[in-house]
């Protein structure tokens, strides 16, 4: 991993004519997570200087242009984040800024970090260009309990069925991870808030994220099981049923919060 961020530093320094300010690691690859073939690699890249039009063409297409030079690397693949403005962050008003995200890159006006990443590059972002520290301060607890209102309402709407992809497990580590948010007013890495989970017994059924936490430790031992995708892909009911554990908590928390 380590050849592949330095080609991208090396690459976002050169299309910015050295006018970079910083660029963060946080997630996974900070939080000593990272997984192959399951995780990203999250970056923010600021600028010194506005991005103009030619720089972020250059930039869009920089990932793939990477990809292509070194495809035995998945490292490039995995590579998902934002390259814009400091001034323009920090005011989150944007002339542009360039997006990488997993189902592809754009230019863009708009973006916002969700308070769950706000709060990992106030607290564990970690600088691998500028030595700089974070720009912006953390989220306020109202904040972490709004986002944890809509990621729940998000795991209602849309994991009510699951297919077979390795994924579809990981909202059992989301839902963990709220529950720890909630509780503590932090973060933790996925692996770790479900294993937090089962030495507290937050869920009844526990062995649907036993089997979870196995696969994200292995993924790529996992991802052509049939069996497993099988599993998977009726995983639904058992995500549902955690909700219920997280609903409860939110209750509570908002309840809290407005000092009822």
């Amino acid at each position: 991993m380590n050849g592949a961020l330095s080609e991208l530093i090396k690459n976002i320094v050169s299309v910015m004519e050295g006018n970079v300010y910083g660029i963060w690691l946080y997630g996974s690859t900070v939080m000593d997570d990272y997984r192959p073939g399951w995780s990203d690699i999250d970056f923010v890249a600021l600028t010194e200087t506005e991005i103009s039009e030619k720089q972020a063409e250059e930039l869009l297409m920089l990932r793939q242009k990477l990809q292509e030079q070194h495809p035995d690397n998945p490292c490039y693949r995995a590579m998902e984040g934002i390259i814009a403005n400091r001034e323009e962050y920090c005011r989150q008003s944007y002339r542009r800024l360039v997006y990488w995200g997993t189902s592809g890159q754009r230019i863009t006006d708009a973006f916002s970090h969700d308070a769950f990443s706000r709060l990992e590059l106030a607290r564990y972002s970690r600088a691998v260009y500028g030595d700089k520290t974070w720009v912006l301060p953390e989220p306020e607890p109202q904040e972490l309990i709004r986002a944890v209102r809509s990621h729940y309402e998000t795991i209602r709407k849309y994991a009510v069925q699951t297919d077979e992809r390795l994924y579809s497990c990981g909202w059992l580590f989301d839902i963990a991870r709220c529950i720890y948010t909630l509780r503590y007013k932090d973060v933790i890495a996925k692996t770790q808030a479900g294993k937090w989970a089962l030495r507290e017994h937050i869920f009844p059924m526990e062995e649907p994220l036993r089997k979870a936490i196995q696969i994200r430790e292995e993924p790529l031992r996992f991802k052509d099981d049939p069996q497993v995708h099988k599993w998977l892909s009726g995983l639904g009911e058992v995500v549902q049923k955690y909700a219920d554990v997280l609903e409860k908590e939110l209750n509570t928390a908002e309840a809290s919060q407005h000092g009822l």
